[in-house]
């Protein structure tokens, strides 16, 4: 199991909490980036960089994925790719999507697309809060503490 982050648009708290799991869960962790991306050394986390381009990013996820694998991206179009492949995706605000859901999701997704270029003002999402965090980190624990563990 490997855990690949969608990482150009991955709040930075996000990341610290992903570096400090991939230590802890000894899990490897792989940010993916068309710029480059600091990581800590470790033999734990990596950074992939990929040529600019739309969606770039999201395909080299999409390719390298396989199924048991996390996704941490807000991308719905690239969450429901990997999790059509078996994989699992998970939101910068702790939510999962998953077969059962991210039809819902897109599809409101689209519905908002189609208001704002209708002139409807939407609005944004919410600011990124304490709250987020916290369901984010207890996610992605919980997910960790259910894999399988190598033995030594």
């Amino acid at each position: 199991m490997k855990v690949w982050v969608d990482a150009d648009a991955c709040p930075g708290v996000i990341k610290e909490i992903l570096f400090r799991a991939a230590e802890r869960w000894q899990v490897l962790t792989t940010l993916v980036a068309n710029q480059l991306i600091r990581v800590p050394p470790s033999a734990h986390i990596r950074s992939l960089q990929v040529p600019s381009g739309f969606d770039v990013a999201d395909k080299e996820i999409v390719l390298r994925v396989e199924a048991g694998d996390l996704v941490i991206t807000a991308d719905l179009p690239l969450a429901a790719e990997v999790v059509a492949k078996g994989a699992r995706a998970l939101n910068p605000r702790g939510e999962f999507y998953s077969p059962e859901n991210i039809a819902e999701r897109l599809q409101l997704r689209d519905f908002m697309t189609q208001l704002r270029d209708s002139g409807v003002d939407t609005g944004g999402p919410p600011a990124f809060s304490q709250a987020d965090r916290q369901a984010f980190a207890r996610q992605l624990d919980k997910f960790l503490q259910a894999q399988p563990r190598a033995s030594s």
